[in-house]
């Protein structure tokens, strides 16, 4: 029992120890004259959040803040000794309202003010083909028997009947981005798999290239239905590089992820 109490008591001195350490580097750090330098400007470089939209039964994404990390940007700056602002290392801050926390509403756009766009293919053709030989983004809904592993696109479960089998699977290839495009019988299923929920903007057809390029605004989610024609593919993709808009896989569109890291690119 003696040794016990030994062994306890050199536990604690070393833990006490490592934590005394590590506070005095942190003393020592703080009073660093870059490390100084970094906490006076910092609050210059941060950006806020952006909530999400709750409108009804739907909702448009947030967008995370960006908030310096002080000790990870003094590391990068350490070896030149002087304050940079492409140096700075920043952290993501969660919106207060994110989709995160309301994933029984149905997303129907992304962030407008990203400036982006993300087209979803119903099925593989003429379409997909020119979309991969010209390195676009796009999603593909598939269903067990069309599924590929090694798709040029992002694979959205697309099956009713299997749907966990299919959700497997793309766990198993780590391809799954727990997205449901929803349609006539795939809420329920979804909703319990807590999938985020995705209604298109806009759905291209044969007859209406007119008005979803009308419609067409940052942010929309274009499905392109089986009968879409080649044609007006190639007329919308113009559109949406006149209007100054990526096209994005719809895993990017939806996220709250802040990607940039200066609030010049999204707030002037």
């Amino acid at each position: 029992m003696k040794k016990y109490y030994q062994y306890f008591g050199l536990a604690l001195i070393m833990v006490f120890s490592f934590y005394y350490t590590e506070k005095i580097a942190l003393i020592v750090l703080d009073k660093n004259p870059l490390m100084e330098e970094i906490h006076t400007f910092c609050e210059d470089y941060e950006v806020d959040s952006v909530d999400a939209v709750i409108q009804g039964d739907y909702i448009i994404p947030g967008i995370n803040g960006l908030e310096v990390n002080a000790r990870e940007s003094f590391y990068g700056m350490q070896e030149l000794n002087v304050f940079n602002e492409y140096y700075l290392v920043y952290d993501q801050v969660t919106p207060e309202v994110s989709i995160e926390d309301h994933k029984d509403k149905i997303i129907k756009q992304g962030n407008a003010k990203l400036k982006q766009v993300s087209l979803i293919l119903s099925s593989e053709n003429d379409i997909s083909e020119y979309l991969k030989n010209n390195q676009y983004k796009a999603d593909l809904l598939a269903n067990l028997e069309s599924y590929n592993r090694n798709s040029y696109f992002e694979v959205i479960n697309n099956e009713t009947d299997a749907f966990d089998s299919l959700e497997n699977t793309l766990n198993l290839n780590k391809e799954n981005k727990h997205i449901c495009v929803l349609d006539d019988g795939n809420y329920e299923v979804c909703l319990k798999n807590k999938n985020y929920l995705v209604e298109p903007t806009l759905k291209l057809s044969a007859t209406n290239y007119i008005d979803v390029k009308n419609h067409l605004n940052s942010g929309c989610i274009i499905l392109i239905c089986d009968n879409a024609k080649l044609e007006d593919v190639k007329l919308l993709l113009k559109e949406i590089k006149y209007k100054g808009y990526d096209v994005v896989y719809l895993s990017e569109l939806i996220s709250e992820e802040n990607i940039y890291f200066s609030s010049f690119f999204w707030y002037t």
